[in-house]
């Protein structure tokens, strides 16, 4: 735990990753999208679905964060990529890691959606705390706030087949499908 400037106590995550082998002398790892081409499309069916009607920097911000939380250099890089394509600030992306210690470059909106795709992402250690729940739904309604969890689901389960497939990051394959 870290005390911040603001009094609030904040959990820091420390994401340890191992040396990999980056030359090609290992076997290469399944192709998920063409070895399980149902799924794999179900689940950009899923993400489109939970993108509709969101705010586009507000989907960028989410899945940069969970990729950070998850350590997922293949889709952060991806994610990155795409907001500044589609003018995120510079700044705004070098404070995604530190956001409750710059707040000010958040909304209060897009920190409650932080705040949520951490606690969502981090499940395992603790759930989601009714606040931070309580915090999105006083930003959301119904029906966004359903499509911010989906999309914080979909960004996890992503990062879980790119950190487990052995994807690359800068290597973006969307065009290929």
């Amino acid at each position: 735990m870290v005390m911040t400037n603001n009094g609030h106590t904040t959990q820091t995550t420390t994401v340890t990753t191992q040396n990999h082998n980056t030359s090609h002398d290992h076997a290469p790892r399944v192709n998920f999208a063409k070895a399980a081409p149902k799924a794999f499309k179900a689940l950009i069916g899923f993400d489109a679905a939970a993108r509709e009607g969101l705010d586009p920097a507000l989907v960028e911000l989410i899945q940069i964060r969970a990729s950070l939380l998850n350590g997922c250099a293949y889709c952060l890089h991806m994610h990155t990529s795409d907001a500044r394509k589609a003018g995120e600030d510079e700044a705004r992306l070098h404070m995604i890691g530190v956001w409750r210690e710059a707040r000010n470059f958040f909304t209060e909106k897009e920190q409650a959606a932080l705040a949520l795709t951490e606690a969502v992402t981090l499940v395992s250690r603790g759930g989601v705390p009714e606040d931070v729940y309580a915090r999105a739904a006083r930003h959301f309604d119904g029906p966004e706030l359903a499509r911010v969890l989906a999309l914080v689901f979909t960004i996890n389960t992503w990062n879980r087949i790119a950190l487990s497939t052995g994807k690359i990051a800068g290597q973006d394959e969307r065009a290929a499908h």
